[in-house]
C-alpha cells in the first residue's frame, strides 16, 4: 500500500513557471552526474509548452514538489502504427519520495492519455536509476525496444504499459 499524499494537488501547469523551470534545472543536473549528454534525452522547457505536451505539477502548498509531462506521439513503426503517449520529465524532490507523489502523477499522466483515446504508454529512462524503473514496473510496466528513435545504447530501460 502507498502512503497517503493528501496534501498534495496534482494539475496542469505551464512548465515555463519559475519553480518548475528550478525543479527541471535539478533534474537535468541530476541526469548529467549519472549519463554522457548524448544519453539525456531531454525535453527543454520550450518543448514542454508544445501542444501535443500535456504538462503536470504536484503542489504542496505553494511550492511544486514533483513534475511530469507526457507527450502525445503518433504511430510508428515501433509500436505497430498505433499512437502513443511518452512519459516525460518525472521526478520528485529527493526529500519527498516514497511518498506516493511519483505514483500519482504517473496515474495523473496515465488518465490524461485515457482521455485523449490513448491506449499506451512508453518511456524511456535510465539504467542507472533503478528507483525509477522500480517505480515505472510497480505501476504495471513492462521492458520493451527502443522506439521514438532512441538509441539502444545500453544506458536506456524502454518500458510499455497497454492502458
Amino acid at each position: 500500500m502507498l502512503p497517503s499524499t493528501p496534501d498534495v494537488l496534482i494539475q496542469l501547469q505551464r512548465a515555463d513557471h519559475p519553480q518548475v523551470v528550478a525543479l527541471l534545472d535539478t533534474l537535468d543536473r541530476y541526469l548529467a552526474s549519472l549519463y554522457p549528454p548524448e544519453a539525456n534525452h531531454l525535453l527543454s522547457v520550450a518543448e514542454l509548452l508544445a501542444p501535443e505536451v500535456a504538462f503536470f505539477a504536484a503542489w504542496q502548498g505553494e511550492r511544486i514538489v514533483g513534475t511530469g509531462a507526457v507527450r502525445h506521439m503518433p504511430g510508428s513503426d515501433a509500436t505497430a502504427g498505433q499512437p502513443y503517449g511518452e512519459l516525460k520529465r518525472m521526478f520528485v524532490e529527493p526529500a519527498l519520495r516514497a511518498q506516493g507523489i511519483a505514483y500519482r502523477l504517473v496515474l495523473t499522466l496515465e488518465a490524461e492519455l485515457r482521455a485523449h483515446g490513448v491506449g499506451v504508454a512508453l518511456l524511456e529512462t535510465g539504467r542507472d536509476q533503478p528507483e525509477a524503473v522500480r517505480l515505472y514496473r510497480r505501476c504495471g510496466y513492462q521492458v520493451r525496444g527502443p522506439f521514438g528513435g532512441y538509441p539502444a545504447n545500453g544506458l536506456s530501460v524502454f518500458l510499455e504499459k497497454r492502458l
